[in-house]
This record gives structure tokens, sequence and C-alpha cells, in this order.
């Protein structure tokens, strides 16, 4: 079996750390390249925690380059009461051992997936502005890419407003460009990523690998645990990025059902919002008709929760 290839573009973010070294240390799957853009924090800090996080796992093979550093069109909005002022608060500062890759991250795009069509499973885990960007630059990405998976959006409750999530949220009119392609999507949302929150036993197995790379991941639960249990009602954080990882890696450990999805744009209370219809639902949702969309998009409803975070110790022990 042909071992599937990752480019990862994300705004690392203790759970897009996660989804690194996850990605990093499986064996089902090579890392190519990971790209940066700003979202949880502007970039210059989100590409200085994605070069942290490739120091701490010993990862400095796979290039890393910066993208974008605000929305298409909206001013930057980010997230320092979960992931703190660093992005990355909880453990302590790591100095990368080196420096972004010369290149902008929509090039690298582009380059990557035109160079071996057919062959990169791109996952992104923060805002789309670099990929909305690569589509423009090169609408042919679309046909080229081997899969297409994201972290955003939800067809329940959102977690910035009621009804949008946060990467959507951030630059909607970079999603509508994304949803809009002549592609297939693979939509993981807040509802699957909510299933699987990290218990204090994974925490403690994720410790007890007595590991750099273990201990690491477990100061950054404990800061996102901290975060959680004083802005939600969650008391295990859920780690949303890993999951659009995970779906790449083994897609049989989710339940998964066709549906159209569109953008919210213009809504006072609701821009950023993703419109889910379901391919078998009979009714279109209350206010909006998606029935002329094709339903051509995949969006995953169910996590084994268990097997998600077997493949994370997994990766983190191969990095040990």
């Amino acid at each position: 079996m042909t071992t599937k290839r990752i480019l990862l573009d994300c705004d690392p973010g203790h759970d897009d750390a996660i989804a690194i070294l996850l990605a990093a240390g499986t064996t089902r799957a090579e890392l190519v390249g990971i790209t940066t853009v700003a979202g949880n924090q502007t970039l210059d800090k989100t590409t200085r925690n994605a070069l942290a996080v490739a120091t701490v796992g010993r990862i400095g093979d796979i290039p890393v380059f910066a993208g974008h550093d605000r929305p298409l069109v909206r001013p930057l909005r980010t997230a320092p009461r979960f992931h703190g002022e660093s992005g990355l608060d909880g453990p302590s500062r790591i100095v990368p051992d080196r420096d972004a890759s010369s290149g902008h991250a929509v090039d690298f795009i582009v380059e990557s997936v035109m160079s071996s069509p057919g062959d990169v499973s791109l996952v992104a885990t923060g805002p789309l502005t670099n990929v909305a960007a690569a589509l423009r630059r090169e609408p042919r990405v679309a046909q080229a890419v081997h899969e297409f998976v994201i972290m955003g959006g939800a067809y329940g409750p959102g977690n910035v407003t009621q009804t949008a999530e946060f990467n959507i949220f951030v630059d909607p009119e970079a999603a509508a460009i994304v949803f809009g392609a002549p592609w297939s999507v693979t939509m993981v949302t807040l509802d699957v990523t909510h299933q699987a929150g990290c218990t204090r036993h994974v925490q403690r197995r994720i410790e007890e690998l007595g590991t750099p790379v273990g201990g690491f991941v477990s100061r950054l639960l404990e800061f996102y645990r901290g975060a959680y249990l004083r802005h939600t009602d969650l008391s295990d954080p859920p780690v949303h990025d890993p999951c659009a990882i995970a779906y790449v890696l083994s897609p049989e450990i989710f339940e998964t059902r066709s549906a159209a999805i569109d953008v919210e744009l213009t809504g006072r209370w609701t821009a950023g919002t993703t419109v889910v219809r379901f391919a078998e639902a009979r009714e279109p949702p209350a206010g909006r008709d998606l029935e002329h969309l094709d339903p051509r998009h995949r969006v995953p409803v169910r996590i084994d929760s268990e097997a998600l975070y077997e493949l994370i110790i997994e990766a983190l022990r191969k990095l040990a």
C-alpha cells in the first residue's frame, strides 16, 4: 500500500501542535511540509510555534513555510483566551533550532500539489486563507490533490458565535472560495471533535511516555484544559485538529455523511456559519434552500475517540 503524503496548513495553536506531531510520528503517512497562517495567533507566532513543535519532535527535515498574515477581507481575530499570548502557552518557551524556509506558503502548496498530481493529502486546521489563495493562483489544485480535509465549521452550535466555528469565522470569504471549488471537502466539524475530549486518563498516558515529546504534549494539554474550564462547560478539552489528520490516516474510525455546504458571509449575527444540508435530508435548513447545491462534500458525524487517542499516543511514542 502506498504511504499517504500529507501537507498540513495550520495556525499553531495547542491542538495544531498535536496534529503536527501526529502527522510527523505516524507510520501510516509521510508529512511532506507544514505551512502556517494567521489564526489562533498572529503569523509570526504561529510560524514560530510550528518551528518550536518541529524542534521538540526532532522533525527538522520537514520544511515550514509562512503564509498569509491576515484574512482575505476582514481584520484578523485571534484566540488568546484558549491559546495564550504566545499561541502555545503552557510549556516552557522553546527556541526553534531553525528558521522558516524561504518562500511563501501558497507557492509551496501549489508546487507540492501540482508536481505530484493525485499524491498529496492536503489538510487545513486553521483559517482557509492560504488554501483559497492557492486555488486562486492555480485552480487545478482542486483536481490535483488526493484529498482535502479541514478542521472547521459546524452543523450544530459554533464556538465563536452561536452558529460559527472559529476557523471559518476568521476568514469566511476564504472558506466560501474553498467550498465553491470543484472538489470534495471533508469537513471535520466541532460536532465530531467535541466527541473526542482528552480525559485526564489519556493525558496521564501521554505523560507516562516519559519522553520530551510526551512531557511537552502533557503540558500543552494542561494549559488547554484550564482554558476550557475557564471559558466553557467542557472539563475535557477537545483536540480538534488531530481529528483531521486522523481522518486521513484512519477514515474507518469515523462515520461520515455526504452534504452540500455553503458559508454565510453577510449575516450580522451569523457570518462564518457553515450551512450544511445532508444528502439524505428531506427538507433544506430553515431559511436557506441548498437543494440546488451538489452534496459532494463529506462531513464526519461520529468518531471512535479511543481509536483517535491510540493513533496519537502511537505517533508520540515513535517521536521519543
